[in-house]
């Protein structure tokens, strides 16, 4: 059998050493954040905050004050959220960080406009009529004030951008792009905060803290976003080896490079991927590896979803291509159990072809299931692991049967999904269930597994969707 069907020999760790080790990673950022939030709270209170509270200007300054510190506290975090720090992307995944950056962010931006509004009204002494003077007088007079009004306003453009109703008319490209305004606005509030704030520079003990934390910040920042993607791509100088048509509308990019041994990539992960090819090549796209990695190349399988994805079958063999990554913990670091299970839609399967390659299982003891409307991706690698390996495959074709079912058009309607999946996976709840596809689809898959009694933490999903 070729190595192509092998498990990798280094994977085959204990079960559940690797998802223990990221649990504790995960308990200690919640923690670290916490001792943060609570230690400006205390400096707060400390310092008169609470007695503050007695006047109506005084009560304006003291919330401005503890606004203005916990949205610090929190802008730093949902920096370092999305900064691909490895150790809390095994932890937590790429699907589990956005959505915690999504809500940290949106708290840190309320929070520092009602530091605005407030601190504003304070050295206004609480008289609306004379508010709109003070804001000019002290973003022309105090040191930094003018740079952080224009960091507020690169947030509020990130903000503006990153809601639904927003997304929905650009491009991932496009807001990404837009996206990457977030680090400018958070850099030009820092003179603000550290040449003017009381709370941050009245006495050594806060000023050390608010330097230590902009550092790190800033160096995990430079090193994980910079310096480790630079370095990648000089070492292993990747180039298109060829294209392949997978089904209409879909195609398989094969890459080569120098050193990719030494590649610390799992199957199920995925890179960000710009393609030197001309006009565009600024723009990255994440996709996921549809083979497990050999030390000699990677595979991607890109669908024409119309957002420039097609530019892919063009592609020429010698194409220079960067990478950032790999990412995601849809791969091997998560499983805790015996048995496995692989469900995905679409071109969601890609990522799960490649772990039903590379994971180790005994016969009969892993199950794929694909859900696709045309055309089946990948028969003859997934059949060839059904001989030689024993995994057990399941293919649904067609389209939904229903805007509330997650099963295609074959399965009767009076056979519910939860009927459906416990005759083909009757001990689910004692497997790890790997999940991809569109987000409507999983949340629907999501639903039916937790009626079937599947633990949370044995679910590994990740979505279309950003």
């Amino acid at each position: 059998m070729t190595a192509l069907f092998e498990p990798h020999p280094t994977r085959n760790l204990a079960l559940g050493r690797a998802a223990r080790r990221d649990a504790g990673t995960r308990r200690t950022a919640v923690a670290l954040l916490c001792a943060s939030l609570l230690l400006v709270t205390f400096w707060w209170a400390h310092d008169g905050g609470v007695q503050d509270l007695g006047t109506l200007a005084g009560a304006m300054m003291s919330i401005g004050r503890l606004s203005g510190l916990v949205a610090s506290v929190l802008l730093l975090a949902q920096v370092v959220l999305m900064t691909r720090v490895p150790a809390l992307e095994r932890a937590f995944g790429q699907d589990e960080l956005a959505r915690l950056h999504r809500l940290v962010g949106f708290t840190s931006f309320t929070l520092m406009l009602v530091h605005v509004l407030t601190i504003t009204d304070g050295y206004a002494a609480a008289r609306l009529s004379a508010t709109p003077a003070t804001f000019w007088d002290l973003t022309v007079h105090y040191s930094g004030m003018l740079l952080g009004v224009v960091g507020t306003a690169c947030l509020v453009m990130v903000v503006v951008t990153s809601i639904k109703a927003a997304r929905r008319r650009l491009r991932y490209e496009s807001w990404h792009l837009l996206h990457l305004y977030g680090y400018l606005g958070v850099g030009l509030a820092l003179p603000h905060q550290l040449w003017t704030g009381q709370e941050f520079t009245d006495s050594p003990g806060k000023t050390l803290f608010w330097w230590t934390a902009w550092g790190v910040v800033a160096g995990v920042v430079l090193t994980w976003r910079v310096g480790v993607p630079v370095w990648r791509n000089l070492r292993h100088r990747l180039v298109v080896d060829g294209v392949v048509t997978e089904a209409p509308g879909v195609w398989s990019v094969h890459v080569t490079g120098r050193h990719l041994g030494d590649l610390d990539v799992r199957a199920g992960q995925f890179f960000t991927w710009r393609f030197l090819d001309g006009a565009g090549w600024t723009r990255g796209n994440p996709y996921s590896l549809s083979a497990e990695p050999d030390g000699r190349r990677l595979r991607i399988t890109v669908a024409d979803a119309g957002d420039g994805s097609r530019r892919v079958a063009g592609l020429r063999p010698g194409t220079r291509v960067l990478v950032e990554g790999p990412y995601g913990r849809l791969s091997s670091r998560a499983r805790t159990a015996p048995k496995v299970a692989f469900i995905g839609a679409g071109v969601g399967i890609t990522p799960l072809r490649s772990l039903a390659g590379e994971l180790p299982y005994a016969a009969g003891d892993a199950f794929y299931l694909e859900r696709f409307t045309s055309t089946a991706l990948f028969t003859d690698e997934v059949d060839a692991l059904a001989t030689s390996r024993g995994l057990a495959v399941l293919r649904l074709p067609g389209r939904r049967r229903a805007p509330d079912s997650w099963l295609g058009e074959g399965i009767p309607a009076d056979v519910d999904d939860l009927a459906a999946l416990r005759h083909w996976l009757p001990d689910v709840a004692e497997r790890d269930v790997y999940l991809c596809g569109p987000r409507p689809w999983t949340d629907l898959v999501r639903t039916t597994l937790a009626r079937a009694g599947l633990p949370d933490e044995r679910l590994h999903l990740e979505s279309f969707a950003w």
